[in-house]
Order: C-alpha cells, then sequence, then structure tokens
C-alpha cells in the first residue's frame, strides 16, 4: 500500500502548479462561510429548537428526533440524484462558479425564511430544512470540485485541511455571536432564538464573498446549450465515465469506505447536540463549552492531519483519523461509565456532562481530520477535466450516507433510545477501515494520470 506520492508518474502527466494565495484562500472562505450553516441549523441550534420546541413531544422527544431524521434524509437523498448529473454539466460547461453561486444564493434565501417558523409548524420547517441544507449539500461538492486546481496532488492535503480548519473558525465565530445574542433554547426565549435563520443565512451571505471575488474559474467558458440538451449532454458524460470506471477501482472503493465513515460522521453531526441536551443532560455553560472545545479541536485535527498527510499518505492519514472516531464514540457511548470510575478510581465528584466535554476532544479530533483526509484523497485520484463529475460522486457517496445513516439512527433510537443507538456510529468506522485498506494511492493517482478525455462529439 502507498506512502507518500513521490513514486514516478505516467508520461505525459503534469502536475498542477500552486494557485496564488489568495485564491487558495478565497476557496477556503467558501468553507469559513459555510459551517454556520451546519453548525447553526444543524447541529448546534435549530435541531434541538425543531425537536423540543417545533415539535415538543416530551419528555424523550423520539418523534422530534425522527421527523429531523427524516427532513435531512429526504434532502440529502435528492443531492444523491442531482450532484452526479450537476457535476458532469459543470465540467461540461466550465462554468463551475454560476453553479456554487446559485447554491449560495438559494442556501441563503431559504434559511433566512426559517425566521417565519412557529412552534407547531412541523411541515414548514421541515421543508424549508429541506431545501436549504439541499442547496447547502450541492455548494458542498461544487466547491471541492475547485480543489485539484489548486495544487499539486502532495499539496492536496494540507490545502483540503486549511479549507476545513478555516471552516471550523468560520463555525466558531458564527456560533458565539449567536449563542451570545440569541440565548439559549426554550420556548420563553423563542422571540430571539427564532433570528437563527437570518443569522446563519447573513454570515454566509456576507462571508463567502471573497470565494466569488479570488477563485478562478479554470479553461475557457463554453456556451449554455437550452436545459434539455444540458441534461442530455450531462447524463452522456456520466454514461461515458460510468463505462469506463473498471480504470478508477481505487475510487471505488474509496467510496465505499467514504459511504460507511460518512453515515456515522453525518450522524454526529446532526445529533450530537440533541444527545447532549436528551441523553447527558448538559446545562447550558456545558452546551457552549462543548461547541468550543469541538470547534477548536476540529480545526487543529484539520490542520495538523492536513500536513501529515504530505508524510504519510492521504489513505494512512485517513485511516489514522477513522480510528480516533472509534474511540471518541466508544467515550460518548460509555459516558456514565466513565463518570463512575473516575469517582471509584480518583474520588473525584465529576458529573457526567463534563465527562462528555473529553469525549468532544477526541470527536473533534476526528471531525475535520477524517473529512479532510478524504476529499484530498479523491482529489488525487480525479481527472482534472472531470472534477467536478468526480466531487459529484464524492458528494452523492456522502449524501446516500447520509440518508442511511439518518434513517438508521432514527429508526434506531425509535427502538432502543438514543443512549445505546449512537454505537451504531463505531460500527460503521470500524467497517471503513476494512474497506479502505483494499486502496492503492499511487496506483489511483496513475489512473487519474491516464485517462484520456473522449472528444466533444462524443456528445
Amino acid at each position: 500500500m502507498s506512502g507518500r506520492l513521490d513514486e514516478p508518474r505516467p508520461a505525459g502527466a503534469v502536475d498542477v502548479p500552486l494557485a496564488p494565495k489568495r485564491e487558495i484562500f478565497g476557496w477556503s472562505m467558501f468553507d469559513f462561510a459555510n459551517q454556520g450553516y451546519t453548525l447553526l441549523i444543524i447541529t448546534v441550534v435549530f435541531g434541538d429548537l425543531f425537536t423540543r420546541i417545533v415539535v415538543g413531544d416530551a419528555p424523550d422527544y423520539r418523534l422530534g428526533n425522527l421527523l429531523w431524521s427524516l427532513a435531512l434524509a429526504v434532502s440529502y437523498l435528492l443531492v444523491v440524484v442531482a450532484n452526479p448529473v450537476c457535476g458532469a454539466i459543470m465540467d461540461h460547461a466550465r462554468r463551475r462558479k454560476r453553479f456554487l453561486f446559485a447554491s449560495y444564493l438559494a442556501t441563503v434565501v431559504t434559511t433566512a425564511l426559517l425566521y417565519f417558523v412557529e412552534p407547531g409548524w412541523i411541515l414548514p420547517a421541515m421543508l424549508l430544512v429541506m431545501v436549504s441544507n439541499f442547496a447547502y449539500a450541492l455548494g458542498e461538492g461544487f466547491i471541492a470540485s475547485f480543489l485539484p486546481d489548486l495544487g499539486p496532488r502532495r499539496a492536496l492535503g494540507w490545502i483540503s485541511g486549511l479549507g476545513w480548519a478555516m471552516g471550523y473558525i468560520g463555525g466558531l465565530v458564527a456560533t458565539a455571536f449567536a449563542l451570545l445574542f440569541l440565548g439559549e433554547v426554550s420556548l420563553e426565549n423563542y422571540h430571539r432564538i427564532r433570528w437563527v435563520g437570518p443569522f446563519a443565512a447573513g454570515f454566509f451571505l456576507i462571508a463567502a464573498i471573497p470565494t466569488f471575488v479570488w477563485l478562478r474559474e479554470h479553461g475557457a467558458s463554453r456556451p449554455m446549450p437550452p436545459l434539455r440538451q444540458l441534461l442530455r449532454i450531462g447524463l452522456a458524460r456520466l454514461s461515458t465515465t460510468r463505462h469506463a470506471v473498471v480504470e478508477f477501482h481505487d475510487l471505488r472503493i474509496l467510496l465505499l469506505s467514504i459511504f460507511l465513515a460518512m453515515a456515522g460522521i453525518y450522524i454526529i453531526i446532526a445529533f450530537s447536540f440533541i444527545y447532549g441536551a436528551q441523553v447527558i443532560g448538559w446545562d447550558e455553560p456545558v452546551r457552549v463549552a462543548m461547541f468550543v472545545t469541538v470547534q477548536i479541536t476540529a480545526a487543529l485535527g484539520a490542520l495538523v492531519f492536513g500536513y501529515l498527510q504530505h508524510w504519510l499518505g492521504a489513505r494512512r492519514t485517513y485511516v489514522a483519523t477513522l480510528g480516533l472516531w472509534i474511540v471518541a464514540i466508544i467515550a460518548i457511548w460509555q459516558t456514565p461509565a466513565l463518570t463512575a470510575l473516575a469517582r471509584q478510581w480518583w474520588q473525584v465528584e465529576w458529573e457526567a456532562q463534563y465527562v462528555f466535554l473529553v469525549a468532544g476532544v477526541l470527536a473533534g479530533l476526528s471531525l475535520g481530520s477524517s473529512q479532510s483526509a478524504a476529499r484530498a484523497l479523491v482529489g488525487v485520484f480525479s481527472p482534472r477535466s472531470r472534477s467536478a463529475e468526480f466531487f459529484g460522486y464524492w458528494g452523492m457517496a456522502a449524501k446516500a450516507a447520509a440518508v442511511f445513516g439518518m434513517l438508521s439512527l432514527g429508526l434506531l433510537q425509535w427502538l432502543l433510545g438514543l443512549a445505546d443507538a449512537i454505537l451504531f456510529c463505531a460500527v460503521l468506522f470500524a467497517a471503513a477501515i476494512v474497506v479502505v485498506l483494499g486502496v492503492d494511492e499511487r496506483r489511483g493517482g496513475a489512473a487519474a494520470d491516464a485517462w484520456l478525455e473522449p472528444s466533444e462529439s462524443a456528445f
């Protein structure tokens, strides 16, 4: 199996020069901007608001949890269908920034409209979350498709890590201001906490401006044909890639591993703060401390592991981060037992909510690093002429995983309760490790270099 990608490359393969610093910064600022949506709407505030206030089926909120997982699963299912087709069309038209801008604008508008949701308005809340999360998730794939244009393969690890670290810094800034000015999630504070939608939308709107100013569209754009012809071209390109997919053996294995890993990650993203509120029963200061802890450790993990990829290779780094995830999930699941052991062994009267913070450190280190390593590997295995399409497959695998993860966790917590259902994530991460052991990083990169683009007459 591979380590560094310093081995000889196929004849004719041309390495990409490192992009200007401001272009890399502009690219990473989209990660900075969109994390405000992820954290404020999906993870920290609106998910908790939806389950406990909008639905409000106390005491265990099982219906709210199930409906929340269903709304996210539907939005991700739509992405599974749309992402590869959009990627193929973008590669043909070479107008990725226009597609990125459309997804960005749709996310901003629908997120702002969450302000108008009232307690008990379950269907409108679900519809707005579905549409906003669909647009946001499409944008994730669109922005990732620019990664292979930003530098040589050996640099993709730290560039991807920089983007992910910037994302967690952006999430920290956005959520810190939101928690400071909007207060706690409660019915009594609903008149203030409902501003979380407009706040997340405004943060995304402003913070992503450097992306559209400095990120370049590589290659000359082509005229946009009518919609029907554009769809035909996109489907034809997908068909061409599917027939040639045997050449991308390592990418296929990687995507299966990403599917398993991302199923676990999306469960954690969507339910970690719900878990803290419902299972651990944390106080508001601990909720804030957990958020800050996860953001800082996630940023550090993305940066550190991103630089380690140059020496270890992206695959080995990815495996290491998945192993760290398993430890984190076991720590989350066994928080009450670890609290009891601390009292027994060291005679310290810690509350479970403070022990839960330790699990948050492990989860944070895993969160940014695992996703960054996977994104860099996809970049290594992608021909530049098909980067948007290949990252469309990455998005498809990740969002199909989200559908699987949300529905599985929703049903498991309905049957077993959230405290035990969370252990399912450890099983997913272990399976992802087993699968990715079959990936050869050097061979996958060579397959991308050897790809010959069909003539345009084929479309």
